[in-house]
C-alpha cells in the first residue's frame, strides 16, 4: 500500500525533533523502525536526505527540499480536510429527494428532524410518489427506489431488501375466510395499483418457483399507503413491503396470509446522478440517511 504521506509525516517529525530516538518516542515507535523508514525513502528517491553523525542529524540539499515540500503538502492536506469537515457541518442549499409514499412516510420522514439538527442549512424538497421519476427531467438529486435497477448513468447506494407480504384485516378474514392456497385468491378482493408498469398480477411462490398470478379487486391506487389504509379498513387483501406493514401486523391491525407463497423480495437503492462532482449537500444527505435507512430496513 502506498503510504508516502505517512512517510513524510515521520520524516518531518525526525527533522523537527533532531533525532530518531525523540521522534520514535513521540510516534510510539522504535528508533530502528524510524531509521529504516527514512532509509526506505532515500532508497526510493535515490538520494541521501540526512547526514547522520553520533551527535546530530543534518539535512542534505535534497533533504531540505524534501522537508520543505513535505511540510507544505501536509499543511495543504490538513487544510483540505478541515475545509471539507466544515463544509459538511455547514452545508447548505436544497436537496431534492423522491421516494415511494410508504418508504418516505415510514423511513425518511422520521429521520428528518435529526438531520436538520445536524445540518440546519439544508432545505429538503421531498416528493413522495410511487411513480418512477426521471431524475434529470425532474431535477431530482436523490431517488429511493424499490425494485430492479435499469442500466443508466446513475450511481446507486444499496439500502436493503424489501420483502412483499400479503396482508388483510382480521375483520375481512372473518367475513371472507382465510386463504390457504394460492387458488383461493380467485375469490378474494385483491387491492392493486394503477401504474402503467404494473400488470394485475402478483408474483407468488408455488412449488419452489415464482409464478405470476392474475388477481382481481375493486381498488387500483397510485400509492401503497392508500392500499395499506384500505386493507386496515377491511376492504381486501393487499400485497405490500414488510417495512410498510410490519407495525400493523405487530399491532394486530393486519394479519399475514399465505406467508410461504408471498415472500418475494426487491432491493432498495438510493440513486443519484453520477459524474466527477457530487454536490456537498447531496453527499451530506446520503451519508446521514443511508446507514440509518439500512438499519430501518433491517428492523433495528
Amino acid at each position: 500500500m502506498d503510504n508516502r504521506v505517512g512517510e513524510m509525516q515521520v520524516f518531518v517529525r525526525v527533522v523537527d525533533t533532531g533525532s530518531f530516538s525523540t521522534a520514535a518516542r513521540q510516534l510510539l515507535s522504535s528508533p530502528s523502525t524510524i531509521s529504516k523508514l527514512v532509509h526506505r525513502i532515500e532508497q526510493r528517491l535515490g538520494v541521501r536526505l540526512l547526514e547522520r553523525s553520533t551527535r546530530k542529524l543534518s539535512l542534505t540539499d535534497e533533504g531540505r527540499l524534501y522537508y520543505e515540500r513535505s511540510q507544505a503538502l501536509l499543511a495543504e492536506l490538513d487544510d483540505i480536510e478541515q475545509t471539507l469537515a466544515q463544509g459538511a457541518q455547514n452545508a447548505c442549499g436544497t436537496v431534492r429527494v423522491n421516494a415511494s409514499v410508504g418508504f418516505g412516510i415510514w423511513g425518511i420522514e422520521p429521520l428528518l428532524p435529526a438531520f436538520w439538527e445536524a445540518h440546519p442549512g439544508i432545505l429538503v424538497d421531498l416528493s413522495l410518489s410511487d411513480d418512477i421519476v426521471d431524475l434529470y427531467l425532474e431535477r431530482t438529486d436523490i431517488a429511493f427506489r424499490i425494485g430492479a435497477l435499469s442500466d443508466s448513468t446513475l450511481r446507486a447506494r444499496r439500502i436493503g431488501v424489501a420483502r412483499r407480504r400479503m396482508v388483510a384485516a382480521p375483520a375481512y378474514l372473518e367475513r371472507h375466510g382465510v386463504p390457504t392456497a394460492i387458488e383461493d385468491l380467485d375469490r378474494h378482493n385483491c387491492l392493486g395499483f394503477n401504474f402503467q408498469r404494473t400488470a394485475p398480477v402478483w408474483p407468488l411462490r408455488q412449488g419452489g418457483r415464482i409464478l405470476d398470478r392474475m388477481v382481481r379487486g375493486n381498488l387500483l391506487a397510485n400509492n401503497g399507503e392508500t392500499v395499506r389504509r384500505l386493507a386496515i379498513a377491511g376492504v381486501g387483501i393487499a400485497r405490500l413491503a414488510d417495512f410498510h406493514v410490519d407495525r400493523d401486523i405487530a399491532a394486530g391491525r393486519l394479519v399475514e396470509v399465505l406467508a410461504e407463497s408471498g415472500h418475494d423480495c426487491e432491493e432498495v437503492h438510493a440513486l443519484y446522478p453520477g459524474g466527477r462532482y457530487v454536490p456537498q449537500r447531496v453527499r451530506v444527505f446520503l451519508d446521514f440517511m443511508v446507514p440509518r435507512l439500512q438499519a430501518f430496513m433491517q428492523g433495528a
